[in-house]
């Protein structure tokens, strides 16, 4: 069984004098050791390129099978591919077989009976990914490059596999999950442990978040326009970019908040499902099988395209609720829409946005006596939602309406300026679609802002005034609205 939780191991050091030192580190399972264990290969002296490097890792991870050769296999002499495993002093084979060791452990994806996800990192905008399909979709966008022509076998090594052996697995056992779950660390300073919040599917939201990086980062690399980046600075700036005030709206196009909307225009659901066919083809060609591939790709499309990128409970280190939550009966018809006023500035990254969501659901549990943070969701401008009380539990948002619809907060004030366009696009067009869709909305929903229902400023005048243009928005108020 491999040992996740903490890796020590070698790195060398080369010294003025040409020394090899060896100091240990500890390597905790987030972005920022792996890269810097890529930097330490990049910095060892060995003049590696990135695609040397991910076919090392690649191989280091036992990701050789005939499938994966099909689209990665080496055209040249296989010696610049063991870069880990090279002929050189003792000092730096010592080296090779502990880095070999931590990759191995690093990349390997898999699932242990008590339900922890091995193979994957946190990321700083607090979502987690696989590796192994981030770095082979990394390799496919290099090869193609080096030999001048499209990547190909991109879509089906970095997700087009995954989701077709989910399918596959889902319709040969009648399994009712055949995408997710997400899951939480045990600490999102220090990430030892990802335990998955449900029974795993064959595509785990590790696998879908790496594969659609992999699908992104290697489209890019391909693209000869471009000097090509080393790898740690490739995965730094896609990972750890910080963001401004403006949020999203300024940011680079090619960073991980951006990820659902990039693989939306790099991947059509059309693409998507033509791709999983293919390759399910060959393996058990079923009419029935072909309509349970496009059934899941339309569920795909939904839970990780069409629906906001959602902060669950335990990633932001909510607290239990206090008593018994009350169940909403769905579909509902109202979206309300409030400002946070306090805090009454935008969080712009995972770290203070978790910060601010435990700290409303304090003042709401101990202040004011609620069972838990009043909201149903929470907006951020770092480009993602936080999940309050969801979309199951009556939430204290509303006075007199909580059962009638959803209150969603947008952190900071809002009476002067208005929430990031990314931010307010997240409810207007993603969340409210999601909503329907999933049927927690009624088609015919109304949005109102917190002021229509009681006497408040909420949500401020500026973004009240930017709602009262949204399709959706109900002016005056509704006669079947009924207190609770």
């Amino acid at each position: 069984m491999l040992f996740y939780n903490v890796i020590t191991i070698f790195m060398v050091v080369l010294t003025d004098m040409n020394c090899l030192l060896l100091y240990t580190a500890v390597y905790l399972r987030d972005t920022a050791h792996f890269i810097q264990a890529i930097q330490q290969i990049e910095n060892s002296g060995l003049e590696v390129s990135p695609l040397s490097i991910v076919r090392s890792l690649r191989r280091a991870a036992g990701h050789d099978d005939a499938f994966t050769q099909t689209f990665l296999r080496t055209t040249q002499d296989d010696s610049d591919t063991h870069i880990l495993t090279a002929n050189h002093s003792q000092d730096v084979k010592a080296w090779s077989v502990e880095f070999l060791r931590f990759f191995d452990k690093a990349i390997h994806n898999f699932v242990t009976d008590s339900r922890e996800e091995r193979g994957v990192v946190l990321t700083p905008d607090g979502t987690t990914i696989a590796l192994a399909p981030l770095l082979q979709g990394i390799e496919a966008g290099l090869k193609a490059r080096s030999e001048g022509h499209p990547p190909e076998g991109l879509h089906s090594l970095t997700l087009a596999r995954t989701l077709g052996l989910s399918f596959l697995h889902a319709y040969n056992t009648s399994t009712v999950d055949r995408l997710g779950p997400d899951g939480c660390w045990d600490n999102v300073t220090a990430p030892m442990v990802f335990t998955l919040m449900g029974p795993p599917s064959l595509a785990t939201d590790a696998l879908i978040n790496g594969g659609m990086d992999g699908a992104i980062l290697g489209a890019h690399l391909s693209d000869d326009s471009e000097a090509v980046p080393k790898l740690s600075m490739l995965l730094e700036s896609y990972y750890h970019f910080q963001l401004g005030e403006a949020g999203l709206d300024e940011a680079p196009r090619l960073v991980s908040a951006m990820r659902r909307e990039n693989y939306r225009k790099l991947v059509p659901p059309s693409l998507l499902e033509e791709t999983v066919q293919e390759f399910l083809a060959d393996r058990e060609p079923s009419a029935h099988l072909r309509e349970a591939v496009k059934e899941g790709v339309l569920d795909f499309v939904l839970r990780y395209l069409d629906c906001p990128p959602m902060i669950p409970r335990c990633q932001w280190g909510a607290k239990i609720p206090k008593g018994i939550p009350v169940r909403l009966s769905p579909p509902l018809q109202f979206l309300y829409i409030h400002h946070t006023e306090i805090p009454s500035r935008p969080c712009l990254n995972f770290q203070q946005c978790s910060k601010n969501m435990r700290a409303m659901q304090r003042f709401h549990q101990e202040d004011r006596g609620w069972q838990d943070i009043g909201y149903s969701f929470v907006i951020g401008s770092d480009g993602y939602m936080y999940e309050g009380r969801g979309w199951g539990r009556v939430g204290s948002h509303t006075r007199n309406h909580n059962a009638l619809g959803y209150g969603v907060a947008f952190v900071g004030n809002y009476s002067a300026s208005l929430p990031t366009q990314h931010s307010l696009d997240l409810v207007r067009h993603r969340l409210a679609k999601c909503g329907v869709t999933s049927r927690f909305l009624q088609a015919n929903y109304t949005v109102w802002g917190h002021r229509q229902a009681t006497d408040t400023t909420c949500p401020g005048n500026a973004l009240y005034s930017e709602i009262s243009t949204w399709e959706h928005f109900g002016d005056t108020r509704s006669s079947t609205a009924k207190h609770n």
